[in-house]
């Protein structure tokens, strides 16, 4: 967990990194004694011709129209992959940060219509709706918040529906005159795209034609063409790995290593592309070039505003620049805040465990960093090149802003509220509606144990928790959490899984203990066998194994261990304090006791 951390620490500070280099760049050139040649280079007008019809653009359309596209792709990726395995796909979870999410595009959007009503810029409400995601992520890298993996899935989660707003702003309200007749070719395109995934053949080509024929299509009938990239993405399969996939693989590798030969490299590279889907496959070619290439290059090409002195003065008694600084800074701050505030009290959701409405506050903060898809608006919106640079004024100074404010607030929590010694208690408490217990949910004594069905000593210490419950009997609740420990234990994760199966049949307690008894039978076949010996619904119980929501189930709790750094199991608290020493049921018992000694006192 923390290493995976780190590593998209240092690819959101590096895509941060080369955007502000990009920015920088582009507001020297146009600022420098060769300033003219900025919008002269971008200018430039390139064109296909094929026959009687030919297409042409200038260099900064082709960068916001074709290049973008690509980036509204891997955008779309991610969108797919939360709708179908991610956070979106449950609402209990999902709910805080799409309700945000909402609040965070309506109020910006409602405070910059304030400001400019009445104005031939009122329109231009679309460049204050959207946070830059690359920007959002390298800057919370650059701050360097203690714990901060639950912001930033808060803030991902955030920025995908963010995301999606954005891109039907823009279908819906800065496209230009439609086209019936090309819109009826996308269409088709769109029907065929989907119909692509049952040919049995390699998709990637079949997808890449489409997608550039999509793009000419949605070009033609007037509607904005980086729309191509999301349309094509959102129809691309998503799936989790399924585990028969990867063992095949692990089959093909061996047999390999035991008879080199060509034929078995082709078969273990095909069986290593069919085990993840298309969709991460991509994902993961394309992204490095989006944050590394595409994002950098429209930078330099949308961020060079001259800040000479009429610009810079017009932008300053500016109802437009102003409007958008009002719109980023303030809007997302408070619609995305008091949004996250008010959805728990409704019950409608709640925050995810080990993130409370402080780090919310200075993720909206930073939320106002809306560079790439502010900018791009600002280009469909404006076409008076006066007002344009006072709105790229407004979004420059909103996003340094926004940055500032971010770094304060997030820097204010942790001297306010200084972290506790990590581990030292709990940092999520027993909740009797979420998590798995034995015994009366409002007793007075709670032991908390984090186990791992793989580790022989969690099967020795169940022994020591029966003998605690029959000494304390009603006055006890024994909660059980996951922490399956990858690293030794190559069975534990789907083994847990296999317990939220069970569970999900009443018989989680029963299978776990069973595990316990044959922990060097842990194979899905063996997992299987147990669940049949209970007289489970094995159809239910195997696609059970293998949904996303169980895999996050499991992934919360171990969050939670990492988030306390706990390194083995098992691991018990004592109400909400860490027991730190032997486990056996004589000391649980006596620090049990002196738990209820101190309640009492």
């Amino acid at each position: 967990m923390n290493r995976l951390l780190d590593a998209f620490r240092g690819r959101d500070k590096a895509s941060a990194a080369l955007l502000l280099l990009a920015t920088l760049a582009a507001i020297a050139w146009a600022n420098s004694p060769a300033g003219d040649s900025y919008a002269t280079f971008w200018h430039t007008e390139v064109g296909l011709v094929v026959g009687d019809w030919s297409l042409g653009l200038d260099l900064h359309a082709l960068v916001n129209d074709a290049l973008m596209a690509v980036f509204f792709f891997v955008v779309g990726l991610e969108v797919k992959r939360e709708l179908t395995i991610g956070e979106l796909t449950e609402r209990s979870r999902a709910i805080v940060p799409i309700v945000a999410a909402a609040a965070g595009l309506v109020v910006p959007a409602l405070l910059f219509w304030a400001v400019n009503a009445g104005t031939d810029a009122a329109h231009a409400w679309g460049v204050v709706i959207s946070t830059d995601t690359a920007f959002l992520l390298g800057a919370l890298a650059i701050i360097g918040p203690k714990h901060p993996a639950r912001l930033r899935l808060f803030l991902l989660t955030l920025a995908v529906v963010d995301d999606i707003g954005a891109l039907a702003a823009i279908a819906l309200f800065y496209g230009d005159d439609l086209a019936v007749g090309p819109l009826v070719v996308a269409a088709v395109l769109l029907v065929a795209l989907v119909l692509v995934r049952r040919l049995p053949v390699d998709h990637g080509p079949l997808y890449l034609v489409g997608g550039v024929a999509l793009w000419f299509a949605l070009h033609e009938g007037g509607v904005h063409a980086t729309l191509a990239g999301v349309a094509l993405a959102l129809v691309i399969p998503v799936a989790a790995p399924r585990r028969r996939d990867v063992e095949q693989v692990a089959d093909l590798t061996r047999a390999f290593r035991q008879s080199p030969s060509p034929a078995y490299a082709a078969a273990a590279r095909r069986g290593i592309r069919r085990s993840i889907s298309i969709n991460e496959r991509l994902d993961g070619a394309i992204s490095p070039y989006v944050s590394y290439l595409v994002l950098p290059v429209f930078a330099l090409a949308n961020a060079g505003v001259r800040l000479d002195g009429p610009t810079l003065e017009a932008a300053a008694t500016s109802r437009l620049t102003w409007g958008i600084v009002l719109g980023l800074v303030v809007g997302k701050l408070v619609g995305i805040t008091a949004a996250a505030a008010l959805v728990p009290r409704l019950g409608w959701g709640r925050l995810a465990p080990g993130l409370g409405i402080g780090r919310v506050a200075s993720g909206a903060a930073l939320s106002g960093i809306g560079f790439t898809i502010s900018l791009l608006i600002v280009s469909l919106a404006l076409d008076d090149p006066r007002q344009q640079d006072e709105a790229r004024v407004g979004v420059l100074l909103a996003s340094a802003l926004a940055f500032a404010l971010g770094w304060i607030v997030l820097d204010l929590l942790d001297r306010v509220r200084p972290n506790e010694a990590v581990g030292a208690h709990l940092v999520r408490p027993f909740d009797p509606e979420r998590d798995h217990f034995v015994g009366r949910p409002d007793a007075p004594l709670v032991l908390v144990e984090y186990l791992d069905f793989e580790c022989p000593f969690c099967s020795r210490a169940t022994g020591s928790v029966d003998e605690v419950r029959e000494q304390l009997g009603d006055d006890l609740v024994w909660v059980y959490r996951h922490f399956p420990l990858d690293r030794v234990h190559p069975h534990a994760r789907e083994a847990a899984h296999a317990f939220e199966a069970a569970e999900r049949q009443g018989h989680g307690l029963e299978l776990g203990r069973r595990m316990f008894a044959h922990q060097d039978a842990l194979e899905r076949e063996d997992l299987l066998a147990h669940a049949a010996e209970l007289g489970l619904d094995l159809d239910r119980f195997e696609r059970d194994l293998d949904r996303a929501s169980i895999a996050r189930r499991v992934d919360d709790d171990a969050d939670d261990a990492e988030l306390m750094d706990l390194s083995g199991t098992p691991t018990f608290f004592v109400g909400e304090a860490r027991h730190r020493g032997p486990f056996d049921a004589a000391t649980l018992v006596a620090a049990l006791e002196a738990t209820r000694r101190q309640q009492d006192a």
